[in-house]
């Protein structure tokens, strides 16, 4: 079987330091994974891997069967769908919804004298009724709240049927609520049988959505764990991870953790 995703002995260097160091990863067909690690453990470094936005240092990255740097990455983009904070600051404020989502048609971040056919349209609308954001097709991207933002960045990244979804830190900025919308709409993804192979990076395991299968737990841009989320979601291994003794629980089919005994906080 083809992997997906297929990371062997990635190394991403800057300067003198390894942003990932010594990564191997695959990903297969059906799974959907999440990303999880603290703060410079190289999630969003790994994540640009993964969308083809930059090559290793060392090692080898494939991505659909096709192997960086022996591929034409500008055909192999179209095949990724990829949200992040970093596209989204590409957006341009004054853009509508509907141009926002039907854009990604052509790999744009803004309308220009480009033209689409019925079925971009079409799409474009289902894509944003998936996403409960039809009725701000009209609306100036910038006017939206960050949860309506989230939402329409998602529409966007799978307007072109990709075959890989890459969610980087989708819950980031968003209020109680609209985390809450957030991660319903993501576990109804995650649970479509048509659905592309899922990756979302987080640092929180309250924003696991249901219908998640797998976990990556990055440290210090290595694999401290990987495996089935049930297996690799333990105390042991999230306080491992982040470096402090942490208590994991699942309540129905959501995570949360908090730490395992109080902390010593200096006071002032």
């Amino acid at each position: 079987m083809t992997s997906v995703l297929d990371l062997e002995n990635v190394n991403v260097r800057r300067g003198t330091k390894n942003i990932v160091n010594d990564l191997s990863w695959r990903v297969e067909e059906g799974e959907r994974w999440i990303v999880l690690g603290r703060n410079g453990a190289g999630k969003t470094t790994l994540m640009q891997l993964a969308s083809t936005r930059m090559h290793p240092t060392s090692g080898t990255v494939k991505v659909l069967g096709e192997q960086m740097g022996k591929v034409d990455v500008f055909e192999l983009r179209p095949r990724v769908g990829l949200a992040s904070a970093a596209l989204a600051e590409r957006i341009p404020g004054d853009e509508r919804v509907q141009d926002v989502v039907l854009t990604a048609a052509y790999g744009r971040t803004g309308r220009w004298n480009e033209e689409y056919d019925d079925f971009d349209v079409e799409r474009a609308q289902d894509l944003m009724a998936a996403f409960g954001v039809s009725e701000l097709k009209n609306r100036h991207y910038g006017t939206l709240s960050e949860g309506e933002r989230k939402r329409t960045q998602i529409a966007r990244a799978l307007m072109t049927d990709p075959e890989l979804l890459l969610l980087d830190e989708p819950g980031a900025g968003l209020d109680l609520g609209g985390r809450e919308e957030l991660i319903a709409a993501l576990s109804e993804l995650a649970e479509y049988e048509a659905a592309p192979v899922l990756v979302l990076v987080t640092h929180h395991v309250e924003e696991i959505p249901p219908g998640f299968t797998h976990l990556l737990l990055l440290k210090d841009g290595g694999a401290y764990a990987a495996g089935p989320i049930d297996e690799t979601l333990t105390d042991e291994n999230l306080s491992g991870a982040f470096g402090l003794p942490l208590k994991v629980t699942k309540d129905s089919d959501r995570w949360s953790a908090r730490a395992a005994a109080r902390l010593n906080v200096p006071r002032g």
